[in-house]
């Protein structure tokens, strides 16, 4: 066994379970005891800063720079007295993961000493280097100008010794450089369209929320053997690697004991992220072997997304201390379950009720089936961008397999409310219902929630499904910032419902009675999305004909899905909802792209490096143990005995220089390819060029490698396999 790998598996078979003991006081009493929440604001800030940091989460109402001292002033203390020493802006940059520059509290005193400083100008506005951040044009590479401003929705925190103030990142124009601003603004945009649609059946209503909670699914890997693996320490997935031959058949992984030491790991990160407020709930089993999954409980969205992001960060940390890597990625494993991100998304108002959650009247209801229908048909008209939302290279190689969700988008709504569209269908067929129509119509619709207490079916085919109460975005990758199809999904159907208040609004002008013009505008609504309902098995070839029967997109790589972003109707979409300019819009498009292509050149480097310098020395070693055997058996036998005994030894031969020719030549026109398409200046056709003449050979190599594992003696084999990596805790 070479002598890394057999370091590794020596490392895992001592490990012990790092012991954690739990808090001595119920989860009730440290829950967010390192967040700057409205507790902690009202012992340490004055009744005037309280209000105004009170009245800028709940109404957006600027903070005036002399209050944001007074609570700049208030925010240093209680850090401090939780130990801090630094502070940061904690922003998210479309690298995709989060950022932060650590700032010392003290500063120098005119006599020799100094002091602890904190004023409001450090807490609302930074000026962080903004030079190697992707800006995909919104900046040239030697303006380093960007800067970060408090928001105060999402509370301050700390971590470790540093007081961490979530804010956006803009240029120095102003244009955004982060997920977290265009997320604001599609939730405030989102906010007003509802709630001129619930000013439809409930004035009383003048706010509404997005919540939002994700399932993050994650795989668990021992560090040393994660170390032993340069394609996962560098691509985070196994670029080669035969399938172990049990790996989740069986499915007794999933929602099966976890094991102790996973459990002290899953202890540790839950304790860490309740002291951070991150309400997590579930822990369990996933289906592959060494996959798991945590949930929060809902919460508003942009805290949701900044939790999320934190919570990614504990667990990279504490898995540190337990001697695991944690991987997010999206498929690190051929062959079984890749991990997603499933967002579960829904809307809610300040007088406490769900939108999406039926009620116990048919107000109520007609309500509720509104803005299920509306948020139907924002999906069926901008399929493709919410497609695009979710695009990244490490999802491709997940989305479509019999895991996940396919790329081809569709909405699952269930039985009973198919049933209960169909009918709004068939019975509103006039302009002017008779009163008749009317009753019957109400009747059905006021029996949504019995109708729905035994709908508890979940299609896991579907990439947005309604499951009961909210849609479940389940097409989002494990490692995506989930604001990014947030964004999306709470602008197209921010833009809807404009639209159906615009729609219903026309009717009522003209003098058609308001529930008779939303059920009018419903059934338009109901017929036009139609063909983006779909209640089948996703997984198979005949959804896939029958998607291409009705006209439904089904676009198979990155490049082509990104190009949503630059249609007509999404930069209407968005410049009208003064989420994302144009430009911003670009900018965005050409940094997805520079980043597919900068991670498909990535694997294409270390797939060559890993097949020249590790796989083939080593094949050639085992080649040349054969070559020796046949040569002794050559002068020890007569001819027809060496026949007989040498026929296994020679074919095995013969079939290694085989796959190794193979390998040779598919890795040199590899790296042709790649050399080729790196001297292209266009992004657009450098990404489209790697999709189809760089990336297709990832599969073809790694078939004729993955076949000369089987081969090749196990003790010379210079990588932990499938079989350990899995299945070692």
């Amino acid at each position: 066994m070479s002598a890394i790998r057999l370091k590794a598996l020596e490392e895992v078979l001592n490990r012990k379970p790092v012991w954690v003991e739990l808090p001595a006081v119920k989860t009730s009493e440290y829950f967010g005891m390192n967040v700057f929440d409205k507790n902690k604001m009202q012992e340490y800030l004055s009744r005037e800063a309280y209000e105004s940091v009170v009245q800028a989460i709940n109404k957006g109402i600027r903070i005036d720079r002399k209050v944001a001292n007074q609570v700049a002033s208030g925010m240093k203390s209680w850090a401090i007295d939780r130990s801090a020493t630094h502070y940061t802006h904690w922003f998210h940059p479309l690298s995709g993961s989060t950022a932060e520059k650590h700032d010392a509290f003290f500063e120098p005193a005119d006599n020799g000493g100094v002091l602890e400083n904190f004023q409001g100008e450090m807490l609302v506005q930074q000026e962080p280097d903004a030079s190697s951040f992707p800006s995909g044009g919104l900046r040239n590479t030697f303006e380093a100008r960007g800067y970060t401003a408090w928001d105060p929705s999402s509370p301050a925190f700390v971590y470790g010794n540093t007081l961490c103030i979530p804010t956006i990142f803009v240029s120095y124009t102003g244009e955004a450089l982060d997920y977290k601003t265009p997320l604001l603004k599609s939730l405030n945009f989102i906010d007003k369209a509802a709630v001129d649609v619930c000013q439809l059946f409930d004035k009383d209503v003048n706010k509404v929320n997005v919540t939002l909670g994700w399932e993050q699914e994650y795989f668990l890997i021992d560090n040393a053997l994660f170390n032993a693996r340069p394609d996962l320490y560098l691509t985070g997935r196994t670029l080669i690697g035969h399938a172990s031959a049990k790996d989740q058949q069986l499915s007794d992984h999933y929602f099966g004991s976890i094991s102790d030491r996973v459990t002290f790991f899953m202890r540790e990160f839950e304790i860490e992220s309740y002291k951070l407020g991150i309400p997590i709930k579930t822990r369990h089993n996933e289906v592959a072997p060494n996959q798991f999954e945590c949930a929060p409980r809902y919460e508003e969205a942009n805290l949701a997304v900044d939790h999320n992001q934190m919570l990614m960060t504990v667990m990279d940390k504490v898995a540190k201390k337990h001697n695991f890597k944690v991987l997010f990625h999206e498929k690190p494993y051929k062959g079984i379950n890749g991990s997603g991100k499933h967002n579960n998304w829904s809307m809610q108002t300040d007088t406490g009720k769900n939108l999406l959650s039926p009620g116990k009247t048919p107000k109520t209801n007609l309500q509720f089936l509104s803005f299920l229908i509306n948020t139907v048909k924002a999906v069926h008209d901008h399929a493709d961008l919410l497609r695009a939302s979710i695009a990244t290279a490490g999802n491709e190689y997940r989305l479509g397999a019999h895991e996940a969700p396919p790329a081809i988008m569709s909405v699952f709504i269930g039985s009973q409310l198919t049933s209960i569209l169909d009918q709004l269908e068939k019975r509103v067929t006039s302009k002017k219902m008779t009163p008749d129509e009317k009753t019957e119509l109400k009747l059905d619709i006021g029996k949504i929630p019995e109708i729905l207490m035994d709908n508890t079916d979940r299609n896991r085919t579907s990439p947005f499904a309604f499951t009961g109460n909210r849609f479940e975005f389940r097409a989002v990758g494990s490692s995506a910032n989930v604001a990014a199809p947030m964004i999306s999904l709470n602008t197209v159907v921010g833009n809807q419902l404009v639209q159906f208040k615009k729609d219903v609004d026309a009717l009522m002008d003209r003098n058609v009675k308001k529930d008779e013009a939303i059920f009018q505008v419903l059934k338009k609504y109901i017929i036009e999305s139609k063909k983006i309902r779909f209640e089948g098995n996703g997984y198979g070839q005949d959804w896939v004909n029958e998607a291409e029967k009705r006209g439904l997109s089904n676009i198979s790589n990155i490049p082509d899905a990104l190009k949503a972003f630059m249609t007509k109707s999404t930069t209407n979409l968005f410049i009208e909802s003064q989420v994302l300019s144009e430009r911003e819009l670009e900018a965005r498009y050409d940094i997805r792209l520079e980043i597919y292509v900068k991670r498909v050149q990535i694997e294409a480097r270390v797939l060559g490096d890993l097949v020249r310098n590790h796989v083939i020395p080593t094949v050639i070693k085992y080649q040349n143990v054969l070559i020796q055997n046949v040569l002794g058996l050559k002068d020890i036998y007569s001819k027809d005995v060496f026949d007989q005994l040498a026929s296994t030894q020679i074919e095995t031969i013969k079939t290694i220089s085989e796959h190794m020719t193979v390998i040779k030549n598919l890795v040199e026109e590899m790296i042709v390819a790649r050399k080729k398409t790196n001297e292209l200046d266009n992004i657009i056709r450098k990404a489209d060029e790697y999709s189809k003449n760089v990336a297709p050979y990832f599969d073809k190599i790694r078939y004729h490698v993955d076949k000369l594992e089987l081969i090749v003696d196990d003790s010379i084999w210079p990588f932990p396999k499938y079989r350990e990596m899995l299945f070692t805790r």
